[in-house]
């Protein structure tokens, strides 16, 4: 079976890219990494994003680090996810980065979180630790968009986390808001500092933040789709 080649071109409808994920599957990362010449990291600790980086190189993606959808002619968000042997979540899924200033009129529908999470194209990968980088595999594509029930929860925790936001309570945000959407930091580094609104509406400075989906979320949802 030989190794797909990297695609040069954004794939022109739906079918097309998940034809491009699925002929993926079951490919380890070092050998597509070979394959499109880029060096395999020691781990994943300072690079974070090579593996989504590695299949859009494989899938077409065109948008880079621009704030919009990876795949935006066809209108799909690309999301790796790192799995265990039971195929459960290792870890949160980072959405975008959550505006922190100048919120007043964003509502759910028009909002960037709803925008990106509108169609996604899962792709899992093998991510236990004790397995070598080179050595883990990709797993079967999902294309998944949110059913009106996934849509309200997301809705309900979006719109709580903005309101403590818009309320100037930024920084008593933890982790544990929110059902499926949580809001946290989202910096290189702690030194990093964005504007935002203290509890008595001046500007203040903090860590930016990201809007993340909880474990539990994907799990379920992966669950649905391969009836784990």
């Amino acid at each position: 079976m030989s190794i797909p080649l990297p695609a040069l071109t954004p794939p022109e409808d739906e079918q097309a890219l998940l034809a491009r994920a699925e002929s993926l599957a079951g490919y380890t990362l070092g050998e597509l990494a070979e394959r499109a010449n880029l060096a395999i990291p020691p781990d994943l600790k300072r690079e974070k994003g090579w593996v989504g980086m590695l299949l859009e190189v494989y899938l077409g993606a065109s948008a880079g680090s621009k704030p919009e959808q990876d795949f935006p002619e066809i209108g799909i968000e690309l999301k790796t996810i790192p799995i265990d042997a039971m195929g459960k979540p290792l870890e949160t899924t980072f959405v975008c980065v959550a505006p922190l200033t100048g919120n007043s009129g964003v509502t759910w529908e028009s909002s960037h979180v709803r925008h990106k999470l509108a169609r996604v194209l899962w792709i899992p990968v093998e991510g236990e630790r004790q397995i070598p980088l080179s050595v883990r595999r990709i797993g079967s594509p999902l294309l998944w968009s949110p059913s009106d029930e996934e849509d309200e929860q997301l809705r309900q925790d979006w719109e709580e986390l903005m309101d403590l936001i818009v309320l100037g309570k930024v920084e008593s945000i933890t982790a544990r808001h929110g059902e499926v959407l949580q809001l946290r930091p989202k910096a290189a580094n702690n030194k990093a500092r964005t504007e935002a609104i203290g509890e008595n509406g001046q500007p203040i400075m903090t860590l930016p933040r990201g809007f993340y989906l909880k474990k539990s979320f994907t799990r379920q949802l992966l669950a649905r789709h391969f009836l784990l």
